[in-house]
């Protein structure tokens, strides 16, 4: 078990029950999209947000993504980071079918895979060493011609497959996700 700092803000109650086993946390449910019109929860998350800080650790599908994009807009920027899962296709145990897009979600990945988006999502995780990384820039993304340039828009596309993450990721979300997940160098290798 690992004990963080933030507070880790969830889609669900399986969400929350599958952290509550391996990370020692305040967790905070989202409610689905419960959460657009629920102030009073808005309001809860803004206040955890301001004294000890959120981690949104969502599904890593359309509906996940409309969830931390919401949650991006409503906590101030220094307040909120971002914790990503792969993407694996696959179904939950409890779920008859798999979900629409085919996607494990928070509850269906193993610990081991949450615990390591955890640690590469800068979290602040009591009792270890926190390691300080160079953020990738824009400009690393038009250097790297992932941006700006001729098959900018490929190259992209064919790196967020290599790294099983959702390709309809705007350039934005890209950097926001590689920033918390790997390094330059390591996303230079990569390409």
């Amino acid at each position: 078990m690992i004990s963080v700092k933030e507070a880790i803000i969830v889609e669900g109650r399986y969400d929350k029950i599958k952290l509550s086993g391996i990370v020692d946390a305040p967790i905070i449910e989202t409610n689905g999209f419960r959460v657009f019109s629920d102030k009073e929860k808005q309001a809860l998350i803004r206040d955890i947000a301001a004294k000890r800080g959120i981690l949104v650790l969502t599904d890593s599908d359309g509906a996940g993504f409309v969830i931390r994009n919401f949650l991006r807009g409503a906590v101030p920027k220094q307040q909120i980071k971002h914790c990503y899962i792969p993407q694996i296709e696959g179904k939950e145990r409890r779920k008859p079918q798999k979900s629409k897009e085919g996607l494990l979600g928070v509850e269906g990945v193993t610990d081991e895979i949450i615990i390591d988006a955890i640690r590469k999502s800068g979290a602040t995780i009591l009792g270890e060493e926190q390691k300080q990384r160079q953020e990738i820039t824009k400009a690393d993304l038009f250097e790297l011609g992932l941006t700006g340039g001729e098959n900018s828009a490929q190259k992209r596309q064919a790196l967020l497959k290599k790294l099983n993450m959702p390709t309809y990721l705007s350039t934005n979300a890209l950097l926001t996700a590689l920033n918390c997940l790997y390094s330059l160098e390591e996303i230079k290798h990569m390409l």
